[in-house]
């Protein structure tokens, strides 16, 4: 929001210089991000005369000009038509510096000497544009500083306001935080209205068939006015502020825009299909075309201000060309009014239009200030229009907007401020920004009614914010925060994670982070049966793409993904993990669900010269999953290849199985047509597990058990089984025995094939034994691993080979 000091000085009779008033508005939370000397470092451009006026000897587009500056007459060569013998100028003496690092020196044009420069508006920065030089009024005094002789000198402020401070976004609502600093009076601008003999009500008609969106819409009339150039006055008040004159119709909506906050549109009466304005949606796909000559489609969301038969505004944001006013304008219909700010907001956004209304509705306008903006701008338009106010007003509004009350603990207000001050100072303080504050029957409430003006204003904390920068923020003593340090050790499942994390890192795996919301596109790649609970993610009200529509359901199709994504880049070796939840259920019964899923592709050992060069295999991920499960003291997993899920491949997967838990997880390589959906064309293992599963296994705290000192006997036996008989079934019978005196149980070969019957495998088990208190004889060995033996064979049907 740009201001400026003088504008300012309208509304409240401050004392504080511009630098000053710059610093406490600074302190008050409405950060000034520049200041700006208007006409500062031209006190060279002075008012000075035209002696004479004669043609350029050698250029017929040049002026060779006497100019008298109050001390002396000096000639200077001009490009400029618009001049003569006695106008009153702007001249910029040699060794002045205009806008833009312009130096003015001496010189010779066309071989005429020329000594310094006559200026326009423009090159003095006191408008975008103009057309020839500056002609001054002929009663100023010659060499007298222009800025000083036109009472141009001033500042110009630009405040960085936040979104949540709209009442600012005018010079009166930045008098206002004026006023409260220096305990002055805010005045606000007056409109005298004088009617005529005509009605409006007799020639308009103002219709709401939203009043969701606009709950308030006021108008009013002004006929025979003449359109033209505003005044001076005027024209410098808008181009200060960043604004460009117009016409004097246009210049005061926005002049009053500017001063008060609440944006205004003219409509040129005449294109008003039967003298009627109707506020409704528009209809979709319907074209538009907006003051800026760009068309628009428009959306059944869009806001509109219609005539009897066509939009000619998009609410709150821009006019149509089909009732701008024109040159041979003579009536006007003037608006105010407020619309809801999220349907402004998603307007603008939608067809890409920011203009200064829609940034102060998108915001929350003033809904209390239309009349007041509406009169002020009528009785403008009237005067400098030369035209007449209509008699009466329109002003519909159906739906009247609720006004906030909060009440106010002053214990609170000193407790969160640490600051000692007493309800009269705090009622004195939000009075003097316009808040009504009243005493209640309990002495530490104060009743506060907050006004239209401050949206952002909602609950007790926000007032006592508003106390706080009153009071003065840089008045409020410096504390230390006080925080208290509790030891504790982490909950299990914090350690279980921590764990696993560790776990994956020292396997030379890295982290993964993926989205929660994916598509369901990606989640039918897995080729998961349809009445999987997984097939039917929960969607999101409000998703952000289509690529991002449902909640995940599982960690696999991002993990895969991301392998993709890797491959892509020729980064061929992977080992990726990522724990996250996934989320199961409707949305109205959703529960998340912590799950672990880790891939591994490529090389088994980097690449190098000692290094094997093999790819990683099914035994690579068993041997992760077993030193997993072993670390939470999980030793005796059970494997199976049923039931798997249909993702991997049958032949190179397993479930993961502990007794009185079920199943815990898979692991295996990638179904190859399920890798063909991601675009990879090398294999790709996974270990997905429910970590939830996890944590309720888990053992809190391993128990130690000592090194023995005795030496250790191995035993190595070959079995005949069945094929049906798993390998782990052997090793869990021996593992029985491990209190026995047995130590380790290792499977080291497996053979099929010559002199192994059909149906038959042979399975080598090396049993290793040792007892912690004494040394194992031969005879005492001998006799435990024959018990063993002859408990898997009888429990198997195992034979000795």
């Amino acid at each position: 929001m740009i201001v400026t000091y003088n504008w300012l000085k309208d509304f409240v009779d401050f004392e504080y210089s511009p630098q000053e008033l710059c610093d406490r508005l600074t302190m008050a939370g409405l950060e000034v991000d520049s200041l700006e000397e208007i006409g500062g470092g031209l006190d060279t451009v002075v008012v000075a005369k035209l002696e004479s006026v004669e043609t350029h000897p050698d250029a017929d587009r040049l002026t060779v000009c006497q100019v008298n500056n109050g001390k002396e007459t000096v000639q200077v060569v001009c490009g400029a038509t618009n001049h003569k013998t006695g106008d009153y100028i702007a001249f910029a003496q040699v060794g002045s510096v205009l806008p833009g690092d312009f130096k003015i020196k001496k010189s010779k044009i066309r071989g005429q000497e020329s000594r310094g420069m006559l200026c326009s508006e423009k090159e003095l920065g006191l408008a975008a544009e103009s057309e020839g030089i500056m002609i001054l009024p002929q009663d100023l005094t010659l060499g007298v500083p222009v800025f000083e002789a036109l009472n141009l000198r001033d500042f110009r402020i630009e405040i960085g306001l936040t979104p949540n401070r709209p009442d600012c976004l005018s010079v009166v609502g930045v008098a206002r935080e004026v006023a409260a600093l220096c305990g002055k009076t805010l005045q606000l601008p007056g409109a005298e209205i004088e009617d005529n003999d005509d009605n409006i009500s007799a020639m308009a008609n103002v219709v709401i068939e939203n009043s969701d969106g606009c709950p308030r819409y006021a108008a009013r009339m002004i006929k025979d006015v003449k359109i033209g150039s505003s005044p001076d006055w005027l024209v410098r008040r808008l181009e200060a502020v960043g604004m460009r004159s117009i016409n004097n119709i246009v210049d005061v909506t926005n002049y009053v825009m500017m001063e008060l906050g609440h944006p205004l549109h003219a409509f040129d009466y005449r294109f008003l299909a039967d003298h009627k304005i109707v506020v409704k949606n528009a209809t979709a796909n319907d074209k538009f075309m907006t003051l800026d000559d760009q068309e628009h489609t428009l959306s059944a969301e869009d806001l509109m201000i219609c005539d009897g038969q066509k939009p000619v505004a998009l609410a709150g944001v821009m006019g149509g060309q089909n009732s701008e006013v024109q040159e041979d304008t003579s009536h006007i219909l003037l608006e105010a009014a407020y619309f809801k700010p999220t349907m402004i907001r998603r307007s603008s956004k939608r067809h890409g239009l920011h203009t200064e209304s829609s940034h102060r509705f998108e915001r929350g306008a003033d809904i209390d200030m239309i009349p007041v903006a509406l009169d002020r701008a009528a009785a403008l338009m009237a005067e400098l229009g030369q035209g007449q106010i209509v008699s009466g007003v329109i002003d519909n509004y159906p739906k009247t907007l609720e006004v906030p009350v909060l009440d106010l603990s002053v214990e609170k207000t000193i407790s969160l401020l640490d600051v000692k001050v007493t309800a009269d100072q705090i009622m004195q303080f939000l009075s003097s920004i316009g808040l009504d504050t009243v005493k209640t029957a309990d002495p530490d409430c104060l009743r506060v009614t907050v006004p239209s003006f401050r949206p952002d204003i909602e609950r007790e904390v926000d007032l006592i914010e508003e106390v706080a920068r009153l009071y003065g923020y840089d008045n409020i003593p410096v504390t230390m925060p006080v925080g208290t340090v509790n030891s504790g050790l982490p909950p299990k499942k914090q350690k279980v994670q921590n764990k696993i994390q560790d776990i994956f890192a020292a396997k030379g795996f890295s982290e993964t982070i993926s989205y929660s919301f994916v598509s369901t596109e990606l989640l039918s790649r897995l080729a998961l049966p349809e009445d999987d609970i997984r097939t039917q993610p929960i969607g999101l009200l409000n998703p952000l793409s289509e690529d991002q529509s449902v909640m995940r359901t599982s960690l696999v199709p991002s993990m895969l993904e991301s392998v993709t994504r890797n491959l892509s880049y020729r980064n061929n070796d992977l080992r990726l993990f990522e724990m996250r939840p996934v989320f199961l259920g409707s949305a109205g019964d959703c529960h998340e669900q912590l799950s672990l899923v880790a891939a591994i592709s490529g090389r088994r050992e980097p690449e190098g010269w000692a290094q094997i060069d093999e790819a990683v295999d099914f035994f690579d991920v068993k041997g992760i999953v077993e030193e997993l499960l072993a670390v939470f003291g999980i030793n005796a997993p059970q494997y199976s290849n049923e039931d798997l899920e249909t993702y991997f491949h049958p032949g190179k997967s397993s479930r993961i199985e502990v007794k009185g838990q079920g199943s815990i997880g898979f692991f295996g390589e990638v179904h190859p047509q399920v890798l063909q959906k991601f675009d990879i064309e090398q294999s790709v293992y996974i270990i997905e597990i429910n970590v939830e599963s996890l944590i309720s296994l888990a053992v809190d705290h391993g128990k130690f058990t000592p090194l023995s000192k005795y030496p250790n006997v191995i035993r190595d036996t070959a079995l005949l089984l069945d094929d049906a008989v798993l390998a782990s079934q052997v090793v869990e019978i021996a593992e029985r025995n491990m209190k026995k005196g047995v130590e380790e149980v290792t499977l080291f070969d497996l053979y099929t094939g010559k002199g192994v019957p059909e149906g038959k495998k042979s399975i080598a088990i090396r049993v290793r034994y040792r007892d912690l208190e004494k040394t194992l004889t031969e005879e005492v060995v001998a006799k435990m691993h024959d018990k063993l033996i002859r408990s898997i064979c009888h429990q198997l049907g195992a034979e000795i080979r």
